[in-house]
């Protein structure tokens, strides 16, 4: 199965970030990826103090705007998150649709991610979703043709149990969308992906954002895909960009059976 990962650096703009995606999609349709997966925060990014004003919520024309990637390039859009208005308040939300643009199913982001790191210039950046969404109450497995999905979101790396939980349903690619941070990025991001994919026996696709999207938020990029041995297939560094892997769902299995865990 081929697939794509699409980094960039989506700013407030939801028509700025659409057009780029769209100029990846393009891409992709012309050699034949059949999933592509979107990094976190893709529809609209906010300086993090506050959500995007460019909310989402089911059946608006922000939604459906994100529905029709997947029905005008008959791919599978995955993984990729906006900020998104519900009855009880606002949620960092996972979308995913079929290549008919049928919905198969949200994650809403659990850990929320805290911080307060003292830069290069010796400024200290505090960042606090909690103040800003509201935390998903319960993780989710989607099915995609061939792929066994466990959705999650950037911070959610950090919790190993999570993903645990995800292999004891028998997923064979886990998505991790992210935003990370720049410091955080450079120190942590390709062990932890690295390690959530060894121990986990299956693949795992991490979308990333890269880039300085406003004053106040610069992220690391560095989009990965890695398999279930722990090779990384794709990074995409830095920069606006498609990257492709192959992936063989058969060696989910033959890993699993290689190393019993």
């Amino acid at each position: 199965m081929k697939i794509g990962v699409i980094q960039i650096c989506s700013s407030l703009c939801p028509e700025e970030n659409i057009k780029k995606i769209r100029g990846f999609l393009d891409m992709a349709a012309d050699i034949g990826v059949t999933a592509v997966f979107l990094p976190e925060c893709f529809y609209s990014m906010s300086d993090g103090l506050t959500a995007s004003s460019h909310l989402v919520s089911y059946d608006n024309h922000h939604y459906k705007a994100i529905l029709k990637l997947a029905k005008d390039y008959g791919i599978y859009i995955l993984g990729g998150s906006a900020a998104t208005l519900t009855d009880q308040g606002i949620v960092n939300r996972c979308y995913n649709f079929d290549t008919h643009g049928k919905d198969l199913g949200f994650y809403d982001k659990i850990h929320l991610f805290s911080c307060d790191i003292e830069g290069k210039n010796g400024e200290r950046k505090i960042i606090n979703e909690g103040d800003i969404y509201l935390p998903g109450q319960e993780s989710k497995v989607i099915n995609a043709g061939e792929l066994k999905i466990g959705l999650s979101i950037c911070f959610d790396v950090r919790y190993p149990k999570m993903y645990q939980e995800y292999k004891d349903q028998g997923v064979n690619l886990i998505t991790i969308s992210a935003a990370f941070t720049r410091p955080t990025g450079q120190a942590h991001w390709h062990t932890l992906i690295r390690a959530r994919a060894i121990e986990n026996q299956c693949f795992v696709v991490a979308p990333a954002q890269w880039g300085k999207h406003n004053e106040r938020i610069e992220t690391f990029g560095h989009s990965l895909v890695v398999d279930p041995w722990g090779e990384v297939l794709a990074d995409a560094g830095e920069g606006e960009k498609l990257i492709v892997a192959e992936i063989d769902l058969l060696l989910v299995k033959k890993v699993r059976e290689r190393v019993k865990l």
